[in-house]
């Protein structure tokens, strides 16, 4: 229901049209006295930003603020949301009332207008309850990973987390998972969307959650999932008796969210001593009163206290969950006393080549390798392709985002495939494909492993990520992105790169880097492909354009689906053998000037820098 265009008149009758609609449905008395307010202070402007456009569902489902109007996450459209998606279900599965669906949620709140996600998993259950369908709903906080891999244990139809993962803390979020465990693609999200239109005006029992505790359809799967969930990620734990004798020390955080309980227990199932936890972040708490951001992808900023609790335990390795669990920084005291963070590309660099490793030494027939796999995203580092194209083992990579390699990685396994591994260059890991999403807890205890492992031999973190990169040759990144909030100098910027030199013709060099290669996935074209087609699915809602360079750089540039930026990410691989890295970085520090002097042009498209 996006604002009709044109002004005036048209949008103030849609607008009360809207809040009359609201005032009729709404039965939260915080939210419905906050629109009742602005509409008798004649305020506009926040009406209109309350009543703007409903929240659109797309594959990541709903991310918006907390508060009132159908701009807001709040109880009637999580009500709107759940009826839409409950229709859906309904048409798309036949033993929806046999099977049902999960619903998890973290420890996110807004007291200023009654939402919680606590309380709007209860909502949501109670829509699914009030249709004779079963719900499996969790009685505490989980994290996010717990809810996939719900779905394949108990062979649900679907699955919900209430969660914005590592947003600020007036957001919230609606996150939703289909039969085979992975998130939704599309056109699942068209139709979930069109089905929350017809299904507006809240059902009779919409509102009364309190039908859903005496309801023999209501199921607390809390219990049984935690016992398997840890007896599952026990098969992933390859030395034991290591893990039992290790002298190396951990501190973990959770940063306010959802993580410590289940990283604690983590530990246990591997014989780990639990890390430390950093006592001001360790429970969960809505407001994230120590961070500024509460996302561990921003460095260095959110590890302080993890810092200094690891300075006075002595501890050598910090290991940060985002507030939902799905995410993993890992830090590592250097000899220098600096603290290393690696970034995610580091990191999968380390995990891939451990559980490969780890896979070999259990598979010593070298027969199971053609049906073995890794997943990449497209703007995560070439490092396990090159380490595939020596071990012998499949790369994929897939568009971004976690839904793809979920979704692939199914497939995969259902063909009789092994997935080994696959992850994404924003800190997110899937280890152990019992669930087909990234799952920070597993990643956690299973760098943890590695640490120990490694010590054993007097091998750190960083040396071994400088052995993997001796052996499969130097993979160095960098990555940062410019603030654009208007879509027309979006369009402008990418249509200028494909009409570089006159009329449908792209760049053939970038300053004094030559271009090999073009890959463009918003037209589908792709000029190293004999048909000049590209293979992964195009989408023209979406820019994206990877160059690859004469010199063995690649670099994409894509449009972000959640947030006004143009992101780059960019990366030079060399051949396993002698290599200088910090020659590479010199050349690959030119090439990314080189990119936002010529393709980005910030000051012609009056592009805002990162901030640092």
């Amino acid at each position: 229901m996006a604002a009709s265009e044109g002004g005036g008149l048209g949008e103030d009758a849609r607008l009360d049209r809207e809040t009359a609609q609201w005032l009729r449905w709404d039965k939260n008395f915080l939210t419905l006295e906050a629109v009742k307010r602005l509409i008798a202070e004649g305020n506009k402007e926040e009406l209109g930003k309350c009543f703007g456009a409903r929240m659109e569902f797309g594959t990541a489902g709903l991310r918006a603020a907390m508060g009132p109007g159908i701009s807001r996450m709040n109880d009637l459209t999580i009500i709107q949301t759940t009826q839409g998606f409950c229709r859906y279900l309904e048409k798309q599965f036949s033993d929806l009332k046999q099977k049902g669906i999960v619903i998890s949620f973290d420890a996110r709140a807004h007291p200023s207008s009654g939402g919680s996600s606590r309380r709007f998993a209860r909502l949501a259950a109670t829509t699914f309850i009030s249709q004779g369908i079963p719900v499996y709903l969790f009685s505490d906080i989980t994290p996010t990973p717990f809810v996939p891999f719900t779905v394949l244990r108990l062979k649900l139809c679907a699955g919900i987390m209430i969660t914005a993962s590592h947003n600020p803390k007036q957001d919230n979020g609606y996150k939703v998972y289909w039969d085979n465990g992975a998130q939704i693609i599309s056109p699942h999200d068209k139709g979930i969307s069109q089905a929350i239109e017809e299904n507006l005006e809240p059902w009779p029992q919409a509102w009364d959650d309190s039908l859903i505790d005496s309801s023999p359809l209501l199921h607390n799967p809390s219990a049984s999932i935690n016992n398997d969930y840890f007896e599952d990620l026990k098969k992933y734990c390859f030395h034991r008796s290591v893990n039992r004798e290790t002298k190396v020390k951990f501190v973990h955080t959770s940063v306010h969210g959802v993580g410590h309980n289940f990283v604690q227990s983590a530990f246990k199932a591997f014989d780990l001593v639990p890390p430390e936890a950093v006592p001001e972040q360790k429970d969960p708490d809505p407001e994230f009163p120590t961070v500024k951001y509460p996302n561990p992808e921003e460095g260095k900023g959110v590890l302080t206290l993890s810092f200094a609790l690891a300075d006075k335990t002595k501890a050598r390795i910090v290991l940060a969950n985002d507030p939902d669990a799905d995410r993993l920084a890992v830090a590592e005291k250097q000899d220098s006393g600096e603290w290393r963070v690696f970034s995610g590309n580091e990191l999968g660099a380390l995990l891939g080549w451990w559980l490969f490793t780890s896979w070999k030494e259990k598979n010593q027939d070298r027969g199971a390798l053609k049906d073995t796999y890794m997943l990449s995203s497209t703007v995560s580092s070439k490092i396990l392709r090159a380490i595939a194209l020596k071990e012998g083992f499949h790369f994929e990579e897939t568009l971004t985002g976690f839904k793809w390699m979920g979704n692939r990685a199914k497939q995969l396994m259902d063909q009789g495939k092994t997935v080994l591994f696959a992850f994404e260059e924003a800190i997110g890991y899937m280890c152990c494909p019992f669930v087909l999403d990234k799952d920070g807890v597993s990643a956690a205890v299973i760098s943890a492993e590695l640490a120990s492992f490694l010590a054993t031999k007097n091998l750190s973190l960083s040396q071994q990520l400088k052995a993997i990169y001796v052996e499969y040759g130097y993979h160095i990144t960098k990555a940062s992105y410019f603030i654009c909030h208007d879509q027309d100098t979006i369009k402008k910027l990418f249509e200028n790169l494909r009409n570089y030199d006159g009329k449908n013709n792209y760049p053939k060099a970038c300053g004094k880097f030559e271009i090999s290669a073009i890959r463009d996935l918003t037209t589908g074209y792709d000029d190293s492909q004999p048909d000049k087609k590209a293979v992964l699915p195009t989408s023209k809602s979406s820019q994206m354009i990877t160059f690859t360079f004469a010199n063995g750089g690649v670099a994409t540039m894509r449009t972000s689906g959640t947030e006004p930026k143009i992101k780059y990410y960019a990366e030079l691989c060399a051949p396993p053998g002698n290599s200088d890295p910090e020659q590479l970085k010199k050349e690959l520090n030119e090439l990314v000037s080189a990119i936002e002097e010529h393709f980005f042009q910030p000051q012609k498209f009056n592009l805002q820098p990162k901030a640092d």
